[in-house]
């Protein structure tokens, strides 16, 4: 499989490490300054760039019918517009806050939680995450995504960026320490307890075997895809 790498930073050249060892090619490594570049023998690209780039990237490859994977987080005011030009386009396109496979089971694990603690509301709930000093967004967008996957299971209606003393809201804590690669831990807090779920990673090359595992699922298939689909959740 031909892969363009759209960004080639840290999580780039670690995709690049898990995607050769797996027997394909990279024939093409873009960064944010590159503009002049075409998308001639690439079966999938992968885009891990910074958010003024990804909306950029993400429109690229579907107007040129590109499958298009990407996890740069921090755009996502743009995502239904990319998912509206991926249908206009036929096109193939897949998004996710974090490719961890950890992390994708630890999704599954906050929906289970958060749907059996609406029934006790005596649990006020709160996310901490924790990434290295070079994340330029915060929250991180698996913190959003856990967030949002407790709204969705809840009373919930929104969550904020620091602690809040509003019922409706879950209060986000974003730590910014170097060389951490991303932790995230959910707290439901009782005047008499806690309970606490927590996703630890260890290094980039979770994140980026499955962002290649993505692409190889991804090749062939037409249409708007999450790791739900790739792992069959």
């Amino acid at each position: 499989m031909n892969i363009a790498l759209l960004g080639y930073g840290k999580m780039g050249k670690a995709i690049e490490s898990i995607a050769e060892s797996r027997g394909h090619t990279i024939v093409l490594k873009i960064n944010e300054k590159d503009s002049d570049y075409s998308f001639h023998n690439v079966d999938v690209a992968i885009d891990f760039s910074i958010p003024n780039a990804a909306v950029g990237n993400i429109t690229k490859c579907l107007e040129n019918n590109v499958p298009i994977i990407s996890g740069t987080t921090g755009w996502l005011n743009k995502y239904d517009d990319m998912v509206a030009l991926c249908k206009a386009k036929n096109g193939t396109f897949l998004y996710a806050s974090n490719f961890s496979l950890g992390v994708n089971i630890f999704f599954e694990l906050n929906r289970q939680l958060a749907r059996m603690m609406k029934d006790f509301p005596q649990y006020g709930v709160s996310i901490e995450e924790i990434h290295h000093t070079q994340k330029l967004d915060a929250p991180s967008g698996t913190a959003i995504s856990l967030a949002n996957q407790i709204i969705e299971q809840s009373d919930y209606v929104t969550w904020q960026l620091g602690q809040t003393t509003e019922k409706d809201q879950i209060g986000i804590t974003a730590k910014r320490i170097e060389n951490v690669p991303g932790t995230h831990e959910i707290t439901y807090a009782s005047n008499v307890d806690n309970i606490q779920i927590k996703h630890t990673a260890h290094s980039r090359e979770g994140f980026a075997l499955g962002a290649v595992v993505a692409a190889e699922w991804i090749v062939g298939k037409k249409g708007v895809f999450t790791m739900k689909d790739v792992l069959q959740f």
